[in-house]
């Protein structure tokens, strides 16, 4: 790997390189205590935050790579990429792992894929490559060809089933196209269809995802069962009043009352932990991570960089809203991961190579002309 002009490290986002690293500290002390498990001899540790560990050198080592490349060659792979993570998606119905009644994961014996996760990366990369050749706002044609990047790799991740993220990766895309920019007469045939054809897709979702919507909407109609997991999330938070019971001292997470705590509701355990003034200290944290990707967007001289960062910025910011209400109760449960909290290595290493992307742009901001 070589390393980049030493001009170019004065450029270097470093507001976005200290919060990831906060970030990451925080998710790893957190997943350390939501790994342990109360015994009558003892506190049992698993070893996710161990694994999370691994993922986060390699992820670094991922982002210290695509930030000493000039993002511009990425888009030359955009395509290539796209296409092998749609092999990928195709693959799992035959081949992969099914955990939790899901056939989401790929199984390489060493370790497990998800194609899913790198859905995002290629959506990302292809969909900020075709909205950066043309500067005029989309009008029919170009808004349906782009939105068709994202609907194929939707449709493959719905069917393993899984909901959240296939919903992360049109969000995402959304997001690039409102930054981009569309003609006002699309803009607001959409605005009309959109509400109307909502009610339409209760008829598509499976019953299960139906049911979390249900229960959303009333935890309590089933206590032990769907509405389980939300019940003690909320649980878990609430108890946490203002400053927390301490480190390793919830009674939800330590006694194993709290479900999936080291993944979808890992902000429960760190809200029963360090109460309010904690979670409030994480919201802030996020809000400035997000703000220095911002900078990187507003300050990009180059129009496939700004796409690109746009993207990134609504990928995190979905990911970021949609679990932290999820875990509360403001949203339904969707299974989408809390970037560098949540544990989970296939997410780590897309949250990290994204992040080199937003530096490389960062980097090379002044090799362009205004």
């Amino acid at each position: 790997m070589t390393m980049p002009d030493r001009r170019l490290l004065p450029h270097v986002n470093w507001g976005l390189v200290f919060c990831f690293i906060l970030l990451f500290a925080v998710g790893s002390v957190n997943l350390y205590s939501a790994s342990s498990i109360r015994m009558e001899d003892g506190i049992f540790l698993s070893s996710f935050y161990q694994k999370q560990l691994v993922w986060g050198g390699m992820g670094l080592c991922l982002m210290l790579l695509l930030m000493c490349i000039d993002y511009r060659h990425i888009e030359r792979l955009a395509v290539p990429f796209y296409l092998v993570v749609l092999g990928l998606l195709c693959l799992v119905p035959i081949a992969g792992k099914t955990v939790y009644g899901a056939k989401r994961w790929l199984d390489f014996g060493v370790f497990s894929l998800q194609p899913g996760e790198l859905a995002k990366f290629a959506v990302l990369i292809l969909g900020a490559k075709v909205l950066s050749r043309g500067g005029e706002s989309l009008d029919w044609l170009r808004l349906f060809k782009v939105l068709g990047i994202g609907l194929v790799p939707f449709a493959l991740i719905v069917q393993q089933p899984d909901l959240g993220t296939g919903l992360t990766v049109m969000a995402l895309l959304g997001g690039m196209v409102l930054f981009h920019g569309v003609q006002w007469r699309v803009l607001r045939v959409c605005l009309l269809l959109i509400p109307l054809m909502l009610p339409m897709a209760w008829f598509v979702l499976h019953d299960y995802q139906r049911e979390r919507i249900m229960t959303f909407l009333d935890p309590t109609r089933d206590p032990r069962g769907a509405g389980y997991h939300i019940i003690q999330s909320q649980i878990a938070i609430g108890s946490g009043e203002m400053f927390g019971k301490g480190f390793q001292a919830g009674t939800q997470s330590q006694l194993r009352f709290l479900p999936e705590k080291h993944t979808d509701f890992a902000v429960a355990v760190f809200g029963e932990e360090w109460g309010f003034v904690g979670c409030m200290t994480l919201v802030t944290l996020f809000c400035l991570f997000l703000y220095a990707i911002y900078n990187t967007v507003r300050d990009a001289r180059e129009r496939f960089g700004s796409t690109l960062c746009a993207g990134i910025f609504f990928y995190f910011f979905w990911q970021i809203i949609v679990n932290i209400g999820m875990v509360v109760g403001l949203m339904p449960v969707v299974g989408i991961p809390l970037p560098f909290i949540s544990y989970g290595g296939s997410a780590m290493l897309v949250n990290c190579g994204l992040l080199g992307i937003v530096l490389s742009v960062s980097m090379r901001r002044f090799v362009f002309k205004g």
